[in-house]
């Protein structure tokens, strides 16, 4: 009786598949993070380029 219990714990894949989607939107997020930063760094480069030119 504990054995089947304690065997159907072993072979449970569910808790595995969630964490394994949890690192996958964990290591998603890190790299939109990145990229966000990269790109917000270079847009602000380009709107003071715009407000130079247009005098602002």
């Amino acid at each position: 009786m504990y054995r089947e219990k304690l065997t159907r714990i072993i072979e449970d894949q569910s808790g595995a598949t969630a964490i394994e989607y949890g690192l996958i939107a964990a290591l998603v997020s890190v790299a939109a993070i990145g990229v966000l930063t990269a790109l917000g760094t270079s847009l602000a480069g380009v709107y003071d380029l715009v407000t130079t030119t247009l005098g602002g």
